[in-house]
């Protein structure tokens, strides 16, 4: 291991200049109108009409949240109780990235990691959602080559985070007590 910029053999610095550049073309403010084109629309597009699940549906939601998020209603009914918390932003942050993963195309991959880092990761981002720094560091590696799997360690932490603390609130709500009469 090196212990210091003196130390660092030549193919080490430059391997550190390559990162830091295709960091930087990343993380860069657009420059033109075209690389402003959010990938993810402001509004919400109505999701399809989704069935009212059965009581017997609805109760597998308490100790799965997994099954939850596979619903639509019940990814719906969900998020509607989060932004009654004010905690929207995880399972906006967890959408996002459901939808990043089904990105094939590598330019509009490096387009939706910018806009998800930007909104969601960075110190301050407008919906910044709450992982810890070791984990913040490896998603920001991540993205100097983004490929499906760049945000997987940040989704996983904020799906524990919902897991743990967002779904037993969810189960004791009146919206969720109403579904499984």
């Amino acid at each position: 291991m090196c212990k210091g910029l003196a130390a660092l053999p030549h193919t080490c610095l430059e391997r550190a200049k390559e990162i830091k550049t295709k960091l930087g073309t990343l993380l860069q403010k657009p420059d033109s109108a075209i690389d402003i084109i959010i990938p993810y629309p402001e509004k919400p597009e109505k999701p399809p009409k989704a069935h009212k699940p059965s009581p017997e549906e609805a109760l597998q939601w308490r100790d799965s949240l997994e099954k939850l998020l596979q619903n639509t209603y019940g990814l719906a009914s969900f998020s509607s109780f989060l932004r009654s918390e004010f905690s929207e932003e995880n399972i906006e942050f967890w959408v996002a990235c459901e939808d990043y993963k089904k990105t094939k195309s590598p330019v509009k991959m490096a387009e939706k990691a910018k806009k998800i880092y930007e909104e969601f990761i960075q110190t301050e981002a407008p919906k910044e959602v709450n992982i810890d720094h070791f984990t913040k560091a490896v998603t920001m590696k991540n993205l100097v080559e983004p490929s499906a799997s760049s945000f997987d360690m940040a989704q996983k932490r904020i799906f524990a985070l919902m897991e743990k603390d967002s779904l037993p609130r969810f189960v004791r709500s009146e919206f969720y007590q109403e579904l499984v009469k």
